[in-house]
């Protein structure tokens, strides 16, 4: 999908993004990046650590899942209003091969933004030893909240 068809609604959509992922704790926790920001599409980049395993050594598939999301949520914040925040109403995951590998990228693309719904698809891949492999797939459906203080970006 080709998120660049999408105009965002705020021109400062980059920078309101790069600051809400700042303030995430539970990405920072698992120490996860913010890489690329564009209109529908956001990367969010994670290193293998041991603290993220489950018991074969695998990136845990709640670290996947919550990565996904993220980026998910950030996808559909670009093309939101400057005083809308994200929420997610609903993902489903396909959980396609062990996460393994050295680093992970998950990237979420807007596939259908709304005023208040929006649909997000997400991939993780997994990178070890050069090869990339696609492990996991998400389906998501984010909300636009405002007028919520306690709900911004």
């Amino acid at each position: 999908m080709d998120a660049t068809r999408f105009e965002p609604q705020d021109t400062g959509f980059a920078e309101r993004v790069r600051t809400s992922f700042a303030k995430q704790g539970a990405m920072h926790t698992i120490g996860a990046t913010l890489g690329e920001v564009a209109p529908g599409r956001v990367v969010i980049e994670l290193s293998w650590q041991a603290g993220l395993t489950q018991q074969h050594g695998f990136l845990h598939a709640g670290i996947v899942a919550t990565a996904l999301d993220s980026a998910c949520g950030y996808a559909a914040s670009t093309l939101m209003p400057a005083d809308a925040g994200v929420l997610t109403i609903e993902f489903k995951i396909n959980l396609l091969a062990p996460a393994k590998g050295q680093r992970f990228r998950m990237e979420g693309t807007v596939l259908k933004p709304g005023r208040t719904i929006t649909v997000v698809e997400g991939r993780a891949y997994a990178l070890d030893d050069g090869r990339e492999k696609l492990v996991s797939t998400m389906n998501a459906t984010m909300m636009a909240i405002t007028g919520r203080d306690a709900i911004k970006n």
